[in-house]
């Protein structure tokens, strides 16, 4: 086999020690989840911002907060994030309101507890994945660099009985451990950069969300003054 046929990539790839195509097996698996978890992540997030959108403008347009809530309740599976918080907060307001001698912080209080554990639920769903993206961005240049070294010290110990070495004897095998190097950064870049975007993203619609709890609960006040 000449040495062009033995600098194929197809050719480095399986003749590649055990250790090695292992570890490339190993990244191109991890790859393969980040890009599928960058996609869905990328249409949760979307959708997100698309709901919290529409409802911030039905709830400022000035309809009735009985009439949202009942739309809320009515199309519970469908509603966003934000919806639900809404959704959370005004039950529980109305449930407290129906007590007789509750005291309006009393309610309000409620309510405000009610909306942050549906926030931290929703947070929770936002961010997703996103830890698998931060460790695979994080892990796998290490990892390539592990099937490099070992590729490399493999190729060195198999020349340990050639009386003279040549840059042709060792080329291939070390081209073949910088492959796991490649599908290493291959991996892990895509997933830095879809982590960073995605936390600043979801960093903004949580400031939404928090802002809109706020404001929500100072109409709440509002109406447990005036009952």
């Amino acid at each position: 086999m000449s040495v062009t046929q033995d600098m194929d990539l197809w050719n480095l790839v399986m003749n590649a020690s055990l250790v090695v195509k292992a570890v490339m097996l190993l990244l191109v698996a991890v790859s393969f989840m980040s890009w599928m978890f960058i996609f869905r992540k990328w249409f949760t997030i979307r959708n997100a911002r698309a709901q919290t959108e529409q409802f911030e403008r039905e709830f400022w347009s000035g309809n009735d907060l009985n009439a949202l809530y009942q739309g809320s309740v009515n199309a519970r599976h469908s509603i966003g994030s934000l919806e639900r918080i809404f959704e959370a907060g005004f039950r529980e307001f109305t449930k407290l309101r129906g007590q007789r001698g509750t005291d309006p912080s009393v309610m309000v209080d409620g309510a405000r507890r009610a909306m942050r554990a549906t926030y931290q639920r929703e947070m929770d769903h936002l961010e997703r994945h996103l830890s698998f993206l931060a460790s695979t961005g994080s892990v796998s240049p290490y990892v390539g660099l592990f099937g490099t070294v070992w590729g490399i010290m493999h190729a060195f110990r198999s020349l340990a009985n050639v009386q003279q070495a040549t840059l042709a004897q060792v080329a291939p095998g070390i081209a073949e451990a910088l492959i796991a190097t490649a599908i290493g950064l291959f991996a892990a870049i895509p997933a830095v950069v879809a982590y960073n975007r995605f936390s600043h993203d979801i960093d903004r619609i949580a400031i939404r969300f928090e802002s809109f709890m706020e404001e929500f609960s100072n109409v709440l006040q509002r109406q447990a003054v005036i009952r």
